[in-house]
């Protein structure tokens, strides 16, 4: 997961710098947002969410031959309806860019533009939900490399297919470089799930074109699936409806700004939010299974203490450090200092909603563990309406711009997790709540700590050494070592539980 993250920020930074924050890059988000919402709902969502434990819950009890059958079953449904909803979608994609990004009218072009760039990228929304159900399988296998790996791989192909297609063959085939990255993607996610059947063929999985919709662990997943999405969908719902604000601000950028921000910040996300939250739901979904709720209980608290004690400091780093690592990473080309100065904020923002965008990730497939998919859909609705009323006040009496849109998105899901840890808390009589608290002050603490050191220390490279690009490079290189020893130093003093799990786990992962 790590490596999708890094390989990801890779491709933003190529993106950065072939073409800024502007007209272009604000088409291609929009074409390539509306099935990447897909993406996230299913790869990281609804579709583990319901299908592992249903999965898991099969292959344990009736063996793999009845797994493979409901495998095959789950393949075969999601290429009727996700292909059915690809070609609607091509059919309605003016409805769908209106919808999302009015203000694109503003800017002549643009809206076509748009429009061109959604029909090309729609058909990765069916490549990203069979290789999101291949995940599934592998990971109820106890196989987590291999499906960890697969969006690493749609990075780099997403990159190197664009890249050849748009500047390579495009000018002797008439493809816009734009064009050639649109294509690039379709081509990653096919290759994302080519990079996963050697794995699923290894363990017996072979697909076979397989209707019946009236299997009864079918029509489980799927009704779990339904209110599962809405309950996966606040982040990312959220995330659109502030990309429609963004539209409005007029001139070219806020829509990249906040895009560019966004995905510096899922780096650490991924990393931790959504790598503890995948290694959490086939535990608690056996825990569950067999009526074991003090090992849910236990399971979930480290799950919990360790997801905070992992996105604390790195939110900290990133209000700290942010604009120094955007100036390093993204500038240049057509990525000018005032686009620098614009995402950093963006970033200081989105990076107070760190911790709260991971705790969802870990949360919502407990409730899908305990077969309860109705609470985080209402919480998830309940979220959008919020960050809609925030959003809407933010734009109209302050002249906070898109920074007000980045606090809206962080402050709603920070609500969202808080609201259904409460929710869960009392469900389950308890996560060890009084530990739990006990750590994340102390961790906050830490943090604090950490942040006024790299802050003094960041200050203090700039005087002696400026701020050119190698002058950048030497401030994260001492900073951030400094502030994982402050922070190291801190907790050890402070003596947080959860330290010592996250070093056992460093050294096995060795």
């Amino acid at each position: 997961m790590g490596m999708s993250r890094i390989t990801g920020l890779v491709r933003e930074i190529v993106m950065a710098r072939l073409f800024g924050a502007g007209f272009v890059y604000d088409a291609f988000l929009l074409g390539f947002r509306i099935p990447n919402l897909t993406r996230d709902l299913f790869a990281e969502g609804a579709l583990s969410s319901a299908f592992v434990p249903i999965f898991t819950q099969t292959l344990e009890q009736k063996g793999r031959k009845e797994a493979a059958l409901l495998s095959n079953l789950v393949a075969t449904g999601l290429i009727i309806v996700v292909g059915l909803f690809c070609l609607l979608g091509i059919v309605f994609t003016p409805a769908w860019v209106n919808l999302l990004a009015s203000g694109f009218h503003q800017v002549p072009g643009k809206f076509e533009l748009s429009l061109k760039l959604t029909r090309i990228m729609f058909a990765f929304l069916l490549l990203v939900a069979l290789a999101a159900q291949a995940m599934g399988v592998l990971n109820a296998c106890n196989h987590f490399a291999v499906p960890a790996l697969a969006s690493t791989f749609f990075n780099i192909g997403s990159v190197v297919f664009g890249l050849l297609l748009g500047y390579v063959a495009g000018p002797h085939i008439g493809i816009e470089p734009i064009t050639g990255m649109a294509v690039g993607v379709v081509l990653g996610g096919a290759l994302q799930l080519l990079w996963q059947v050697p794995a699923l063929r290894a363990e017996g999985f072979r697909f076979r074109p397989t209707i019946n919709w009236g299997h009864p662990m079918l029509r489980k997943i799927f009704r779990l699936m339904g209110p599962a999405i809405i309950g996966n969908a606040a982040v990312q719902i959220n995330v659109l409806v502030i990309t429609n604000f963004a539209s409005r601000i007029p001139g070219n950028g806020p829509v990249s700004w906040l895009a560019y921000s966004f995905r510096f910040m899922q780096l650490p996300l991924g990393l931790f939010g959504v790598a503890i939250a995948s290694a959490t739901l086939p535990a608690i979904s056996r825990s569950a299974g067999i009526g074991d709720f003090d090992q849910f209980r236990r399971t979930l608290s480290k799950s919990l203490g360790l997801v905070f004690l992992l996105t604390a400091p790195s939110a900290v780093g990133l209000i700290v450090l942010g604009r120094t690592m955007i100036a390093a990473i993204y500038q240049g080309g057509k990525f000018s200092a005032f686009d620098t100065d614009q995402t950093a904020v963006a970033l200081s923002c989105y990076a107070l909603g760190l911790a709260g965008y991971s705790v969802l990730k870990v949360l919502n497939p407990a409730f899908y563990a305990l077969h309860d998919a109705r609470t985080p859909m209402l919480i998830s609705l309940l979220s959008i309406a919020v960050n809609y009323l925030i959003a809407s006040v933010l734009m109209r009496y302050t002249e906070l711009g898109h920074a007000g849109l980045a606090l809206s998105t962080a402050a709603v899901a920070t609500f969202g997790g808080l609201t259904l840890f409460v929710i869960l808390r009392n469900r389950i009589d308890g996560i060890y709540g009084r530990n739990l608290i006990e750590s994340i002050w102390k961790i906050a603490l830490a943090a604090a700590i950490m942040g006024v050191a790299i802050s003094m220390s960041s200050h203090f490279a700039e005087a002696w050494l400026g701020t050119g690009r190698l002058a950048q490079l030497a401030d994260l290189a001492i900073s951030i070592p400094l502030g994982l020893l402050v922070f190291y130093g801190a907790c050890r003093i402070l003596r947080v539980s959860e330290l010592e799990l996250a070093t056992r786990a460093l050294v096995r992962a060795r």
